[in-house]
């Protein structure tokens, strides 16, 4: 859990007047000044740079929140979390959100935090294409995401996924790698990616959007439909707080990796700035501002989504997403 100091509010409120009327308006939207706790979808990474500059730099007190991040642990499921009431907002990968909500959980997703897949396959020096996996090992992590990802990569090469001898090797794919105990296997290229190019010159990297997969937000910000009907303004100034940490992260990367390190001393600042380096540009890559949540190209990931197996029925976007919540805190937000 990551609590700022106590002088934060006081540097929050002076960062606020200094920001002038586009900070936040009057009414209790705009400051709910509440407490919320916010769940991570994996320890503290490259990706979660904005959240933690947003924290550091006091703009969710700034905006009417007090977050208190939360690192999962090994049982950690997000969903679960908002679900019961436990966290008020969880990051989680998105096809996690289809397959939650096609069991039933009504969890809404209110805010991308990346605009692109994450997932790929890395392969080693001598698979120069997808297709050469047929006939060789392929570690995945055991998730469906993970089959679906390899078969979408394989076949968009024009590749026949049923050849390729998948082997599980849960979430150890650069170990696995660098051991020669598969010839590639799925992972994010953003973290994985990063420091398995960083041992082993020549690795390759095959993103599931370039061989046929549409592109769409890997990792989402979600809360459960209670929270958010019940607590909407604390939903959305947890959206505005976040953009502003990501739009410094963007802007400032030294500063943001200096307070993730700050706040997680066991990173590594050269590898951490390299994976910001990395994923930055898919923090807004085709999207109109930071978070946004395009019903469009939404459509088009549901129809990847049912089509490789991650689910049986196509998502309904429209009751899954909340893109005028996303919006909070723009120009056109008829809240703000």
């Amino acid at each position: 859990m990551v609590r700022r100091p106590s002088t934060a509010l006081l540097l929050a409120l002076l960062v606020a007047l200094a920001a002038g009327c586009g900070t936040a308006s009057s009414g209790s939207d705009s400051r709910p000044d509440q407490d919320a706790r916010l769940l991570l979808d994996f320890a503290p990474n490259a990706v979660h740079a904005g959240i933690y500059l947003a924290l550091q730099r006091g703009y969710d007190e700034a905006e009417g929140v007090r977050l208190d991040v939360e690192t999962p642990g090994t049982s950690t499921d997000g969903i679960e979390s908002v679900v019961s009431g436990h966290d008020d907002l969880a990051i989680v990968d998105i096809h996690d959100l289809a397959i939650a909500r096609a069991k039933g959980k009504d969890v809404v997703g209110v805010m991308a935090i990346v605009q692109t897949p994450l997932a790929a396959v890395l392969a080693q020096p001598g698979i120069t294409r997808p297709r050469d996996l047929e006939g060789r090992k392929a570690g995945v992590t055991g998730l469906p995401s993970d089959d679906a990802v390899l078969d979408s990569i394989v076949a968009g090469d024009g590749g026949d996924p049923t050849k390729v001898r998948k082997v599980t090797v849960g979430f150890d794919a650069v170990p696995a790698l660098l051991s020669r105990k598969v010839a590639g296997a799925t992972a994010f290229w953003n973290a994985e990616g990063v420091a398995l190019a960083a041992k082993r010159p020549g690795v390759h990297e095959f993103r599931v959007d370039d061989f046929g997969a549409p592109s769409y937000p890997e990792l989402v910000l979600v809360t459960s439909r209670e929270t958010l009907e019940t607590s909407a303004p604390v939903v959305r100034a947890t959206i505005r707080a976040l953009r502003r940490g990501y739009e410094g992260a963007i802007n400032d990367p030294e500063s943001a990796v200096s307070a993730l390190t700050d706040a997680e001393p066991s990173l590594k600042r050269v590898l951490t700035l390299k994976e910001l380096d990395a994923v930055s540009p898919s923090f807004t890559a085709g999207a109109d501002f930071y978070g946004e949540l395009n019903p469009a190209t939404l459509a088009k990931w549901a129809t990847w989504e049912q089509r490789f197996g991650i689910v049986k029925r196509k998502p309904d976007v429209a009751t899954m997403f909340d893109p005028a919540t996303a919006r909070t805190g723009l120009k056109d937000d008829p809240d703000a």
